[in-house]
C-alpha cells in the first residue's frame, strides 16, 4: 500500500516550520501553516507521483515469497510528462500472452480507422434466368470479417446468412444449378499459429483462421443434467449442422457430485465425443473448434438457403482459388465497424479475431493477406510511431504463441504513442475496465483501481501480464506494462500481485 501523504508537508518540514515560529502568536502560526500547506498542495497537485514511494510499494509486491522465482518486467510512465516512474527489467524480453493484442489492434486501427467495415459477398459469373435459376456456381466470399455471428448483434449465429438469403430471394433466385463454394482466398498460408500447442486446437481460443469465418469457427456445446441421477445429460449444439457431429455419453450425477467432462476431437476431424459426469443442477458449456471453416460456413449457408426454398443442386465445397474477373455481387453483408471489432478483441481477448486483423493488415498495407506481411505491416507501424522493437520477436497476432517476445518498455511506448494517436479514444475504449467489464470484470472490484484502470490482460502457462492505462486518485494519467514470466504458481498469486500493482498505481501520490 502506498503512503497517503503525498503532496502534504513532510514531517521534518513541519517540525522545522514550527520551531521557526516560536515566540509568535498562535493565530499567526496557524495562518502561516495553512498558507504553506495550501502552497505545497497547489504546487504538487499536477506533479508525477513520487518515484521513491512508488518504488517502495511496487518492490514489496514484486518481492513476495510466493513469486520469488518468477521473472518480472515492469515499466510505468507518466502520460503528462513522459517521465519513467518505475522500471524493472524493462528492456528484457518477455512472453506477452494476450497483451500482444494491443499491438495488433493498434496497428489495425491506424491502418483502417475506426469506421471501416468489411464485406462478405455472394457472387457468381453465371446467368440468372427467368425461372429463378442461377446457371452455374455461386461463391460465398469471405474477406476477413469476424462478425458473421451473434457476437455483435442480437439474434442467432445465422442472422447474417439469413439476411444474405433474403437478398437472394428478393433478387428472384430460386435455385442454384451449380455448387455453393465457400471462398477463403483473401488470405494465404497456415490456418494456425506456427507453434500453437496441440491441446489448444480443440477449443475456440485455438480455432482455425480463415478469410471466411462464421460463428468464430466453432460450435457451442451445452450440457444440462437430466431429471434424476443416472439419466443422460441433455445435449445442445449451436448451430445445428451435419458438418459437425457431437455425440454425448455424459450421465447425470447426484447433486453435489464433482463435474467431470472429457471432450475428444481427433485433429483434422469434425467428430466430437463428450463423456463424463454432470451433477444435478449443474451445467457445462464449451466452444469446440471446427476444421475447414470455409466449408463449415458454406454448409450452414446452404441450410439457410434451403429454409428459404432456394435449392443448391451442385452441393457445397470450399476454395482458395482466385475469383473470376467477371464475377458479380448478388448480395452483400456489411460487418461491424473496426472500432467495435477491436473492442471485442481487447475486452474479451478474442484470439481468432486478432489473427484475422493481422492478416488484414498485410492485405491493407502490403497487398497480401498473410501472417508474414501482417508482421511487416505491424513493424512499419511501430517504427513510424516511435516504438523500439529491440528484443522483439512476433509469431502471431493474438499472443497464443509461446514464442512471442516483447519488452515492457516497447509495450509502454506503444501505449504512450496511442495516447497521442488520432484514434486514441477508440483504442482506449477497446480496453477492459477494471471491476466493470471484459476480462477484468471480476478483478479489482470495490478497490480504488475499479474503473480507474483500463487494460489488456494476458495469461498462458507460467505467464501473467497486464498493460494499459490508469488514472490515479489525484488525476495523474499513467501508462504501464507488467509481465510475470516463468512462475510455477498454479493459483492466483501472480494475478493477485499484478492487481495489487494496479491498485498501487491508482492510489499513487
Amino acid at each position: 500500500m502506498l503512503a497517503a501523504r503525498g503532496g502534504k508537508v513532510p514531517v521534518s518540514t513541519r517540525s522545522d516550520f514550527r520551531h521557526g515560529l516560536l515566540g509568535r502568536g498562535r493565530a499567526t502560526f496557524r495562518l502561516a501553516w495553512v498558507a504553506a500547506f495550501c502552497f505545497v498542495e497547489v504546487v504538487s497537485a499536477g506533479a508525477d507521483p513520487s518515484k521513491r514511494r512508488l518504488a517502495s510499494a511496487l518492490d514489496r509486491i514484486v518481492e513476495r515469497p510466493a513469486l520469488r522465482h518468477a521473472f518480472w518486467g515492469i515499466e510505468v510512465r507518466s502520460l503528462k510528462t513522459g517521465a519513467i516512474l518505475y522500471t524493472r527489467n524493462a528492456d528484457k524480453g518477455f512472453r506477452p500472452a494476450s497483451t500482444l493484442k494491443l499491438v495488433t489492434t493498434a496497428a489495425a486501427l491506424d491502418a483502417y480507422g475506426p469506421d471501416a467495415r468489411l464485406l462478405t459477398t455472394v457472387e457468381t459469373t453465371a446467368r440468372l434466368d427467368g425461372q429463378g435459376r442461377i446457371l452455374g456456381d455461386v461463391w460465398l466470399v469471405g474477406r476477413g470479417d469476424p462478425s458473421l455471428s451473434d457476437r455483435f448483434d442480437e439474434g442467432r449465429p445465422t442472422t447474417p446468412f439469413e439476411a444474405l438469403a433474403e437478398a437472394l430471394v428478393a433478387a428472384g433466385v430460386r435455385r442454384i444449378e451449380g455448387r455453393l463454394v465457400g471462398h477463403e482466398g483473401t488470405f494465404e498460408g497456415d490456418r494456425r499459429g506456427p507453434d500453437w500447442m496441440r491441446e489448444d486446437l480443440t477449443w475456440g481460443y485455438g480455432a482455425e483462421i480463415s478469410a471466411l469465418t462464421f460463428n468464430d469457427n466453432v460450435v457451442r456445446v451445452t450440457l444440462s443434467p437430466g431429471e434424476r441421477a443416472g439419466d443422460p445429460a441433455v445435449l445442445d449444439v449451436v448451430p445445428q449442422t451435419p458438418f459437425v457431429t457431437v455425440r454425448s455419453s455424459v450421465v447425470t450425477g447426484a447433486e453435489g457430485a464433482e463435474r467431470d467432462i472429457t471432450v475428444e476431437k481427433p485433429l483434422g476431424s469434425n467428430r466430437v465425443r463428450v463423456s463424463g459426469l454432470l451433477p444435478l443442477h449443474g451445467e457445462w458449456e464449451g466452444e469446440v473448434a471446427v476444421e475447414d471453416p470455409a466449408l463449415f460456413a458454406a454448409t450452414v449457408f446452404e441450410q439457410v438457403l434451403e429454409a428459404r426454398s432456394i435449392v443448391v443442386l451442385g452441393g457445397v465445397s470450399s476454395s482458395s482459388d482466385p475469383l473470376p474477373d467477371d464475377s458479380r455481387v448478388l448480395a452483400a453483408h456489411e460487418g461491424a465497424p473496426m472500432a467495435r471489432l477491436i473492442e471485442e478483441i481487447n475486452k474479451e481477448s478474442q484470439n481468432l479475431h486478432a489473427e484475422l486483423l493481422l492478416r488484414l493488415l498485410g492485405l491493407r498495407v502490403l497487398g497480401e493477406g498473410t501472417t508474414e506481411k501482417g508482421h511487416e505491416a505491424v513493424s512499419a507501424f511501430l517504427e513510424r510511431v516511435g516504438v523500439s522493437q529491440a528484443g522483439w520477436g512476433l509469431k502471431d497476432g493474438s499472443g497464443l504463441s509461446h514464442t512471442n517476445i516483447v519488452t515492457p518498455r516497447g509495450l509502454t511506448s506503444l501505449l504512450v504513442a496511442m495516447d497521442r494517436h488520432a484514434h486514441r479514444e477508440a483504442f482506449r475504449a477497446s480496453l477492459a475496465v477494471a471491476g466493470r467489464d471484459g476480462t477484468l470484470e471480476e478483478r479489482m472490484q470495490t478497490t480504488a483501481a475499479e474503473a480507474r484502470v483500463v487494460a489488456k490482460s494476458g495469461g498462458l502457462q507460467a505467464v501473467d501480464a497486464l498493460a494499459g492505462y490508469v488514472t490515479t486518485e489525484r488525476g495523474e494519467p499513467l501508462a504501464f506494462a507488467v509481465f510475470v514470466n516463468n512462475h510455477v504458481d498454479l493459483g492466483r498469486a501472480s494475478s493477485t500481485a499484478i492487481d495489487d500493482i494496479a491498485l498501487a498505481l491508482a492510489t499513487a501520490r
